[in-house]
């Protein structure tokens, strides 16, 4: 009976409901297939992102920070949707079927994208001399709404669940599985850009030289083979039951501890209420005090709820570990918000310099580079750096201070540190565009600039070398500093602050555009042909917020106390790299 059991997966089952048999389901090419639908997802949304500002400008002629706040909105909605999708996993679909789901929401997205970009009725009519462009209309803009849309559900759902629906393939508890999973961990990201890569070269080439519906259709049917890839996988599949959503746990805290404000806290913490089994208990710490409010036994608390697994009423009464499990999660918020402002410069890769590719020289030799494809150099700079810091950095770290690279929180200050480096160089650059412009009378024109597109492949490999740090770090610090219980909601707030950064980026411009509307001539920094305005300046507006920004997370880092508890159950680490300590690493 022994032997017999060894092959099963404890907390996991097959697609029949069985417990899962280990060699019959879950390891690594379970979750490859998983993967493959987080490439075509990847090739969707940054194949549609980084080249999108083009087709807004140039086809449906909407001024340049209109242009993007359309996509920075949608960007930011795909990873605020992280959220919803999350929640559905926990709490009613699993991670399976809200991957399925929302997969085919996306395939549905692309394709009606393929044809709101191929009728000619859905797009205003071509340019006829300067000054005839005429703006698309509510339903042209309609139909192009709900095809991002859908996208950006199908990107919110799929983003959610597709990383754990993979670690849920490994065993932690077996020494084999458990490095096998740190494989996994170590090449999502490598995939996550070799979707970009794709997206940012062959794809952007379809939409300029082909056309935008072949591209759009393309994306679509690739997305939907990867589905029934996916699905071909069913049986060999490992599923764990979903847990409820951290997010109920979170608010059942709350409301405890606020409706028992006016109660004073005993003078033993021993006397708070605790029903977690001794192995799972995280101990009481004195950070955010007034939580612990919530593990005060009241008067009719401890009342069983009828059921056969009676307990006390969750929002009136919550264990220690239960609130020790929000501290720990408000104790990452300072972290949060302070790289935020990364990926609202991150943004600015995908508008506006886009936007300045598209007016300057790209030729070499007889091949015309898309403006879109700048953010190749993008892309590169995210492999080359992980590379460099995978095969260099790391053995060299490890010999001189005896850790095996970077913690999480030095790695995200080395991202914040280049993207404001990024923002810095990128005003250099604008600076010289517009002399070109102005030097040679372009400037009132949407002509092509004799200035050459790579001079801004330094603010592109900057902020693209700064993601590669960020986004590690931001990841292996969410997962290994949150409670066990939480890792979807941890990935969720880190997905979140791609969503804030966005929404900060339209909110940024929004801002810029009517308090500066009126300098340099009336025309504005953000002008609506970006030769008439001043986008060095916005540049530089954010190299300087980028550098208060560093400020307040260092002392955010300094502040932070990276969580030290012994118990194996509560280290989250494993997940990510198989170590057995609660020290951040990569």
């Amino acid at each position: 009976m022994e032997g017999k059991m060894s092959w099963t997966v404890a907390d996991a089952v097959d697609y029949k409901g069985f417990p899962a048999d280990r060699s019959k389901t879950g390891g690594w090419m379970p979750a490859a297939l998983i993967l493959g639908i987080e490439i075509c997802e990847r090739l969707s949304t940054m194949g549609i992102a980084v080249n999108l500002v083009t087709y807004l400008g140039g086809t449906l002629h909407l001024p340049s920070s209109t242009s993007a706040n359309v996509v920075t909105d949608f960007m930011g909605t795909s990873f605020l949707l992280c959220l919803l999708g999350g929640f559905l996993a926990d709490t009613f679909l699993g991670r399976y079927k809200t991957i399925a789901i929302f997969s085919i929401i996306q395939t549905l997205g692309t394709g009606t994208l393929a044809l709101a970009t191929k009728l000619p009725q859905l797009r205003p009519p071509p340019c006829h001399g300067s000054h005839t462009c005429k703006q698309a209309n509510g339903f042209q803009m309609g139909i192009l709404y709900i095809a991002l849309y859908l996208i950006a559900l199908g990107t919110g759902g799929l983003k959610s669940s597709v990383s754990g629906f993979g670690t849920d393939q490994f065993d932690e508890k077996d020494e084999k599985e458990k490095s096998q999973m740190a494989y996994f961990f170590n090449r999502f990201f490598f995939f996550i850009s070799t979707g970009t890569l794709m997206a940012v070269t062959v794809l952007v080439y379809i939409q300029d030289e082909v056309g935008r519906s072949w591209a759009y259709g393309i994306c679509s049917v690739s997305m939907f083979v990867a589905v029934l890839i996916f699905l071909s996988g069913t049986k060999r599949y490992r599923y764990k039951k979903s847990l409820g959503s951290p997010i109920v746990q979170i608010f059942q805290v709350i409301v405890a501890a606020i409706n028992k404000r006016k109660m004073k806290l005993p003078y033993n913490v021993e006397l708070l209420y605790e029903d977690t089994p001794e192995t799972s208990r995280i101990h009481h710490t004195d950070r955010f005090r007034f939580l612990d409010k919530a593990a005060i036994v009241g008067e009719g608390d401890l009342e069983r709820n009828v059921g056969p697994a009676a307990a006390p009423n969750p929002w009136k009464l919550s264990p220690v570990t239960r609130v020790e499990e929000v501290k720990m999660m408000a104790a990452l918020l300072p972290i949060w918000a302070t790289t935020i402002l990364f990926w609202t410069t991150y943004a600015q890769m995908m508008t506006f310099s886009v936007e300045q590719a598209s007016t300057m020289e790209r030729s070499v030799g007889g091949f015309q580079i898309p403006a879109g494809s700048l953010t190749v150099f993008f892309v590169a700079a995210i492999l080359i750096t992980l590379a460099v810091y995978d095969r260099l950095v790391m053995p060299l770290w490890k010999k001189w201070k005896g850790k095996p690279g970077f913690s999480s929180l030095q790695r995200i200050a080395l991202g914040l540190a280049l993207s404001t480096m990024g923002m810095a160089s990128a005003a250099v650059a604008e600076v010289k565009r517009l002399e070109v412009a102005r030097a040679t009378g372009a400037s009132a024109t949407t002509g092509t600039l004799p200035v050459t597109v790579f001079i801004l492949i330094p603010q592109f490999f900057l902020v693209g070398a700064g993601e590669a740090f960020i986004y590690t770090g931001q990841l292996d610090f969410f997962i290994t500093q949150s409670p066990k219980g939480m890792k979807t909601m941890s990935t969720g707030l880190f997905l979140t602050t791609l969503s804030l950064g966005f929404f900060v980026s339209s909110l940024l411009v929004s801002v810029v555009k009517s308090v500066m509307g009126g300098s340099n001539g009336g025309q504005g920094w953000l002008a609506d042909n970006i030769n008439h305005g001043r986008l060095d300046c916005f540049y530089g507006l954010l190299a300087v917020l980028g550098v208060i920004n560093f400020a307040l997370y260092i002392v955010s880092a300094v502040w932070f106390k990276p969580r030290k508890s012994k118990p194996a159950t509560l280290q989250m680490d494993t997940i990510v790299n198989g170590s057995s300590t609660a020290e951040n690493k990569c």
